[in-house]
């Protein structure tokens, strides 16, 4: 149960009436909480949209299932010091939850990364950041298909927000048309949405810790066989800062950092409201962009910017 199911199914008192004295501490419990979720979501956000740039950086060195693979080694590296010991005394629930645990992995681990990493190749990372604001649509839509509300509210923030990516798409600033990257991407949105959407259904006897070190170590298995097919194919790629850096940093901060916020994120406000959070990914990559590479903003990435930022703030909001 999260703190939002005790919170909503805490016993009101006076009178019954949610807003009298004894109402309050329930009011700011719910109202920490919320703001701790959209906090870690925005974390997340923030993280996963400097991985574009360092998958797209990584696109003439590394092939995409090598770098995903290292990225999950690097990230089981840096969760394990406080994770393993989490998995290892959770291992009955872990079994018996093997079946969810392993689709999760597939999905979030194994499918979104390596896509991602393909989609690098041949499409910008502004493009990456753009299509991936999309996901959010279709967590809205799988939370709805599971009963729950959306609300006038956050269901116009959602329309605006893709207001404002359909704009930047259709013809903004990031290129001239859909690339076979931008296909690419779109499976990793799908892929993400359906790994975010399915995190409202982990079994309560998981804890956070085993069941980030369990995805890590099966997505990482379950890359095994294409990796091993990638270096006979393809062969190795050299250790340099070039290619340890980007690594490192979507192994430790894009990996671990990141899916432990947004986990929680989702544990506590839910993946629609999540989602609406993660429309700030596009504004995020294009400002990255602009800092890493100097690339200049146009009239029309402004305008699609204050869209998706109007439609994060309506629909994040309660």
């Amino acid at each position: 149960m999260t703190v939002m199911d005790r919170v909503r199914t805490a016993p009101q008192q006076d009178g019954g009436r949610a807003d009298g004295p004894a109402g309050a501490p329930a009011r700011r419990a719910r109202t920490g909480a919320a703001g701790l979720g959209v906090l870690l979501a925005l974390v997340a956000t923030v993280v996963w949209s400097g991985s574009f740039v360092a998958a797209r950086g990584l696109h003439d060195s590394v092939p995409p299932v090598q770098a995903a693979f290292w990225r999950w080694l690097i990230a089981l590296a840096a969760v394990a010091p406080f994770a393993a010991r989490h998995a290892w005394r959770e291992r009955a629930a872990l079994r018996a939850h093997l079946g969810y645990v392993t689709l999760a992995a597939l999905l979030g681990v194994t499918v979104y990364n390596t896509l991602v990493n393909q989609a690098g190749l041949t499409t910008s990372a502004a493009n990456m950041g753009m299509i991936m604001a999309a996901s959010p649509v279709v967590m809205a839509l799988f939370s709805r298909l599971g009963g729950e509300r959306l609300g006038a509210r956050r269901t116009t923030g959602l329309l605006v927000a893709a207001g404002g990516v359909l704009f930047l798409v259709g013809g903004g600033a990031a290129g001239t048309g859909l690339a076979t990257g931008d296909l690419w991407m779109f499976g990793a949105a799908l892929a993400f949405a359906s790994y975010s959407a399915l995190l409202r259904r982990k079994p309560a006897e998981l804890g956070g810790p085993a069941f980030l070190f369990a995805t890590f170590l099966i997505g990482a298995l379950l890359l095994a066989p294409a990796y091993a097919a990638s270096l006979a194919l393809q062969g190795g790629f050299a250790a340099a800062p070039g290619t340890v850096g980007p690594l490192c940093y979507v192994g430790v901060l894009s990996s671990a950092l990141a899916f432990f916020a947004w986990n929680k994120a989702v544990s506590l406000i839910g993946a629609a409201r999540a989602g609406a959070v993660y429309y700030l990914q596009p504004v995020c990559v294009v400002l990255l962009s602009f800092a890493l590479l100097g690339e200049t903003t146009d009239a029309r990435q402004l305008l699609c910017m204050g869209l998706i930022l109007g439609g994060v703030i309506l629909g994040a909001r309660k």
